[in-house]
């Protein structure tokens, strides 16, 4: 199974910069959108379900803001919109797709982690979400399923994940409450398969629009694939596609074997 995740900034304006193209060829057996700021009516006959998937949105109550999507090869066995926490749900951050055959007991969370913002503002309720993921996250491995949360976390763990993190560490996504509840989700269990296969620098998921930042590789890497422990021995690769254009965030990409 090829996982695909990514932060579209927008999936209408990526139609335009080329998603079309790289969702044809990406392969991908599950492919997860965050920030896509559009609802399903706002939508065309590719995006809405693309030929040989099944499609499924989260929208969130403000237009253009925020939300999810799961495009899915095989029809999952069930699919959970949200965790059932309003405060987080109306904004469309979650979106969860479980599949359950032999050989494959799995929950897929697509998950758009919120931003602290500026002058941390946001940080008490993304510090929420992210003890609310943490309680999911456990609460499916606890009733017998492998888990794979992967989505844009808004959070650079460790000083390799970004650029310069020296003038960084009072910015949102590198702040000390972030980075340590980053810690303590991996400490429970789960696995960063990026970093479980590449332990070296210069490896970015985002960077910003202004000029050269993206061609000199001045990036955080704020999008992830984690696992919980017993799927670890199924990973085949983790890989991140810098070269993918058409969002400020690139995809990233799962394999897993034996389903």
């Amino acid at each position: 199974m090829k996982i695909q995740s990514w932060n579209v900034n927008g999936i209408r304006a990526a139609q335009k910069k080329g998603f079309e193209k790289w969702f044809s060829e990406c392969g991908a057996d599950v492919v997860c959108l965050q920030e896509t700021k559009a609802n399903p009516d706002q939508l065309d006959a590719f995006l809405l379900k693309p030929e040989g998937y099944f499609s499924y949105w989260h929208s969130a109550e403000k237009l253009g803001y925020s939300g999810t999507a799961i495009y899915s090869r095989e029809e999952p066995l069930r699919i959970v919109t949200g965790m059932g926490i309003p405060e987080f749900d109306r904004e469309g951050r979650v979106l969860i797709a479980e599949y359950e055959r032999p050989g494959l007991n799995l929950a897929v969370i697509c998950a758009y982690f919120p931003n602290s913002q500026r002058e941390h503002t946001r940080l008490g309720y993304k510090l929420a979400f992210c003890e609310a993921m943490l309680a999911l996250c456990q609460k499916y491995v606890a009733g017998g399923k492998d888990v794979v949360l992967c989505g844009d976390f808004n959070i650079a763990h460790e000083d390799i994940d970004l650029k310069n993190p020296k003038t960084n560490r009072d910015n949102a996504g590198f702040l000390p409450e972030e980075r340590a509840w980053m810690t303590k989700f991996l400490a429970a269990g789960f696995v960063d398969s990026f970093r479980h296969f590449e332990k070296g620098p210069g490896h970015y998921t985002w960077w910003s629009y202004r000029p050269g930042v993206r061609e000199k590789n001045i990036g955080w890497r704020l999008d992830y694939h984690c696992v919980n422990a017993g799927l670890v021995s199924r990973m085949v690769s983790a890989k991140i596609h810098p070269a993918i254009l058409g969002s400020d965030h690139c995809p990233v990409e799962l394999e897993l074997r034996g389903s």
